[in-house]
């Protein structure tokens, strides 16, 4: 989830599809339904039910891979699937906040930096942290707002007292931003009351000075300055009716149960964003022969709260013009590519074979060396809905972008994602908590 300023950010859960015609594709040929049933906005979240290193030996070396911290201040088996939610409407978690505690969920994104709850009413919520019943708030006085591409928020900042029931034990005193009026933040069909920013305190409204959460929780906890998430949502149709997707957050180091083979470190280029250098992407085995500035206008980060891949216009044409070129279906709609047509396919005719992989280039630690993370059609080419019991619908799970290259959950939940604040690296590792036809590789 992005500031504006820097403006970007397809904010998660905003994905409404306008759907004038719906396409679905057989292998051999195109077919348009008129849509009776969607009129206007299609809005996955509020119309359905979504419940649905070793090559690198730093890390083993500096204990980060154990199973708990070696002051044991953690245990990250405790952590494991601390989190709930799905890619469509965002991972959260539960936290205590104030005294008596008051138990709410937050959002999890690493594309900001305030921690942020609702302190009035909302009609979207549920619940909200009423200030004046917890003895430890203290108010700052200062007002804070914060303006993402699409919905914003105002309010008004303090500090109060957390505990975490799956995370570093103990009470933890954190800056916390009361949102007293909001406008397209919370929506219809949302389980969280507020938000957790995971960035650098550049990120952090309205200036610096103001200790974004997980600053606060390593300066008093003396945990290692690593976190690492999964997200446990790829594959997960939005029509289901199962419980939410779950997910880790695993706070100070890695857990080894989490991940698959080698971690893959990126350095971090500037601390704000988590920003990383893409040097080329390849659609199939096609390598789209870009400059590398195209991949990295104006910057290219990881970031947990933007839904998709999100692509800079040129880059994301060709991706496009190439998945057109190189996959097995004849005939595209440019509604599927531009977000405005769900493709549909035959209940049990599965439509990842006809798609190819997609591979993202990051520079490696060693800068003279690169590795890849390969995204299957199983995590871009994503289920939304069925019909009638006879059609499974999807959508393209990328979209371009005016100003970066975002690394989304589209991709990460292909993968462990490790952000080494310490050494100032991202890691990527392929997931465990997603069955084999819907991960990606690192290599």
């Amino acid at each position: 989830m992005l500031h504006n300023p820097p403006s970007l950010h397809t904010k998660m859960l905003l994905y409404g599809l306008l759907l004038l015609s719906l396409s679905f594709w057989t292998s051999h040929s195109v077919f348009k339904i008129p849509l009776k049933m969607f009129a206007g906005k299609f809005n996955a979240s509020v119309q359905l039910d979504l419940r649905t290193l070793r090559k690198n030996q730093s890390a083993v070396e500096s204990g980060l891979s154990l199973a708990s911290d070696p002051a044991g201040i953690v245990n990250f088996l405790d952590m494991i699937n601390n989190l709930k939610g799905d890619s469509g409407r965002g991972y959260y978690m539960q936290m205590v906040i104030g005294t008596p505690g008051q138990t709410l969920n937050i959002l999890v994104d690493t594309g900001s930096s305030n921690f942020a709850v609702a302190a009035a009413e909302h009609p979207y919520i549920t619940h909200f942290y009423n200030r004046a019943l917890s003895s430890t708030y203290q108010s700052s006085g200062r007002g804070v707002a914060v303006k993402y591409t699409q919905g914003e928020w105002e309010g008004e900042l303090g500090t109060d007292r957390i505990t975490i029931p799956q995370g570093p034990s103990g009470t933890i005193t954190i800056n916390i931003a009361a949102i007293l009026k909001s406008e397209g933040f919370f929506l219809p069909g949302i389980n969280w009351q507020g938000i957790l920013g995971l960035a650098y305190p550049l990120l952090a409204r309205p200036d610096p000075s103001v200790e974004p959460f997980f600053n606060s929780v390593v300066g008093q906890t003396g945990i290692p300055d690593v976190f690492s998430l999964q997200m446990c949502g790829a594959g997960v149709s939005a029509s289901t009716t199962a419980d939410p997707a779950g997910g880790s957050l695993i706070m100070g180091g890695v857990e080894p149960t989490l991940y698959r083979g080698s971690v893959w470190y990126t350095p971090v280029l500037e601390e704000w964003y988590y920003q990383v250098e893409v040097l080329k992407l390849e659609v199939g085995a096609q390598n789209l022969n870009l400059d590398c500035k195209e991949y990295n206008s104006d910057k290219a980060i990881v970031d947990s709260g933007t839904t998709l891949l999100r692509l800079p216009g040129n880059v994301f044409s060709a991706v496009v013009e190439a998945i057109m070129q190189t996959s097995l279906i004849e005939d595209f709609s440019a509604g599927f590519f531009e977000g405005t047509k769900l493709a549909c396919w035959m209940r049990g005719e599965s439509p990842w074979r006809l798609f190819p992989k997609i591979s993202i280039y990051l520079r490696a630690t060693n800068t003279s060396q690169s590795f890849r993370i390969t995204i299957l059609p199983q995590l871009y080419v994503q289920p939304i809905t069925d019909i009638d019991g006879t059609l499974d619908c999807f959508r393209f799970g990328i979209s371009p972008s005016a100003n970066a290259l975002v690394i989304g959950a589209t991709v990460m939940e292909g993968f462990y994602v490790i952000f080494d604040r310490a050494q100032k690296r991202v890691g990527f590792a392929v997931s465990t908590c997603a069955g084999k036809w819907v991960q990606g590789c690192v290599d």
